[in-house]
């Protein structure tokens, strides 16, 4: 049977003719059929026709460019060949959102390097004359819409992500034309927006978000540092080394390392990792609880500032409307009822992700596009739900940063470098295990969850709108707590050692998709809803 195109005729080509077609010189022959043949086939979906050689055009165009590989000299590429050692204050950080990659780090680096030049010989001040600060890569193409030129400048005059008053950077964004002191030594002089350089987006970089800060004496460069915002918040340098630490009591590299060290030794996930937190790190459990605390309280609080914002609009040219408060008023009204679980939630995480948004203060759980996620099911758990203490959410928090650690360890938490399932993908998969292990679930349960919370975002897109943490990044959150629920209610009601898949293979999984996705999927804003989107 033969489809017709508009004009009455057949979009197929004759077998015969596709056989004996004449295959261009440097193309694979069992490529260019495959690709003639479902040309053919889009066309009679389309209701369109092709002509020969725009066949041929289309079946001969080299494949989509696939990202540039990670430099093999980064710390975060080569410590995955050892166990993991990230710890709780590395990990869980505060700071202005929208971005914990293009906002915190880039913050992180522009302050360690005010630091450093404050160090330097005196001699070598008495010249300086300015700071230039060079964004590259994701963080040149979609740095605008996560300010991160007001984040740079705000590091380099002195101010820390954790304690910066995002009044500050909203000034920044108000009235650009500041001017700041700043002072090194004997010497003083101004700063702005303008030493903020947004420089080639697209290059053979070690990373996708590739910095440099130079301390300049006219012209001349006095002082150099490339730095690489690597995701979640943690910074590198070039010829970075790791700080000392101390070596893991449980060492694990994998969850089925770390499920074996909790079934021998008979504890929970939790407490494996309060374990290695007081080996590695050389404080004591009161000071790393009263820290998980801590953040308990933060996350708490971006919640409930979300949700008593009256609606408005976010800042940018996107004009998105919040709904955090709508969301939460109506899921409360009695007909809706047997809906409120789903409805807080989501309230919950459109609060905490709006918040991200308006550039307020975050924390990266495990960055900030995700930022939603954590906050939404802290508070579910407590005071905004079930009510439960304070210890079973401080242990959920510490299971969740396992699943981090091991997603960063053997994967990555960019959305440059592996799409939105590296941000929301990762933050569901952790907020699945806070909830397991705040109910006490067993340790495989814990995993379990964990697993299927992240498989089902495989594969998902960063393609922000306009380069700003909105569209679809805000509702994506509230999909991603969702989804949460989902994983821990599908992994406490099945037989936990009759699940198909574990947590590592999906991590494995997550690492080769993020390997082979398309460079215009890694927060690029060149491809999917960034390109499909007309703002007006």
């Amino acid at each position: 049977m033969k489809f017709p195109n508009q004009k009455g005729k057949s979009v197929f080509l004759p077998a015969e003719e596709l056989l004996n077609k004449d295959v261009p010189a440097g193309v694979d022959r069992r490529t260019f059929l495959m690709r003639s043949a479902v040309i053919s086939s889009a066309a009679v979906i389309a209701g369109c026709s092709t002509t020969g050689n725009e066949q041929k055009a289309a079946a001969t165009a080299p494949p989509p460019p696939a990202a540039p590989n990670l430099s093999a000299d980064l710390n975060v590429v080569k410590k995955t060949k050892g166990p993991v050692m990230t710890v709780l204050e590395e990990f869980y950080k505060v700071g202005p959102g929208p971005s914990s990659s293009h906002t915190i780090g880039p913050m992180r680096i522009t302050y360690d390097f005010y630091q450093r030049c404050t160090k330097l010989p005196a001699d070598q001040l008495a010249k300086a004359t300015g700071l230039k600060v060079h964004l590259f890569g994701s963080l040149s193409a979609t740095g605008k819409g996560h300010g991160t030129e007001r984040a740079a400048l705000a590091g380099i005059i002195g101010k820390e992500p954790a304690t910066v008053d995002p009044l500050f950077l909203d000034g920044l964004a108000s009235n650009p034309k500041q001017v700041f002191p700043v002072k090194l030594g004997d010497k003083t002089f101004n700063a702005s927006l303008q030493d903020i350089i947004y420089d080639a987006p697209k290059g053979d970089f070690p990373h996708p978000n590739t910095m440099t800060c130079k301390l300049m004496g006219g012209d001349a460069v006095l002082y150099e540092q490339e730095y690489y915002s690597v995701g979640g918040g943690f910074i590198e340098w070039k010829g970075y080394e790791p700080p000392k630490k101390g070596q893991p009591k449980y060492p694990y590299s994998t969850m089925k390392e770390l499920l074996e060290h909790a079934d021998k030794n008979k504890l929970s996930v939790a407490q494996v990792v309060m374990a290695n937190e007081v080996a590695v790190s050389g404080k004591s459990e009161a000071e790393i609880s009263a820290f998980v605390d801590k953040i308990n309280n933060v996350m708490v609080a971006i919640v409930k500032s979300g949700l008593s914002m009256p609606p408005g609009v976010l800042p940018g040219p996107i004009k998105l409307k919040t709904k955090a408060g709508e969301v939460y008023k109506r899921a409360m009204e009695d007909r809706y009822e047997k809906e409120r679980g789903v409805g807080v939630v989501s309230a919950y995480a459109l609060a905490g992700s709006e918040e991200n948004a308006r550039g307020h203060l975050v924390v990266t759980a495990p960055t900030g596009g995700s930022a939603g996620v954590l906050p939404a099911v802290v508070y579910a758990l407590g005071e905004g739900g079930r009510g439960l203490p304070k210890e079973k959410i401080r242990n959920g928090l510490i299971a969740a940063a396992a699943v981090g650690y091991l997603c960063k360890h053997n994967a990555t938490l960019a959305g440059a470098e592996g799409g939105c399932q590296a941000e929301i993908g990762v933050a569901s998969s952790m907020a699945a295990a806070l909830i397991a292990q705040a109910h006490d679930q067993t340790n495989l349960v814990v995993a379990n969850a964990a697993e299927s919370a992240l498989e089902h975002h495989l594969g998902m897109t960063c393609d922000p709108v306009a380069g700003y943490v909105q569209v679809p990044c805000v509702e994506r959150c509230a999909f991603g707590a969702v989804k949460a629920w989902t994983g821990f209610m599908i992994a406490s009601n099945e037989i936990a050692v009759d699940r198909r898949v574990d947590f590592d293979t999906t991590v494995n999984a997550m690492a080769l998709t993020a390997k082979e996705m398309n460079s215009k999927y890694k927060e690029t804003s060149e491809g999917g809803l960034a390109v499909s989107v007309v703002l007006c």
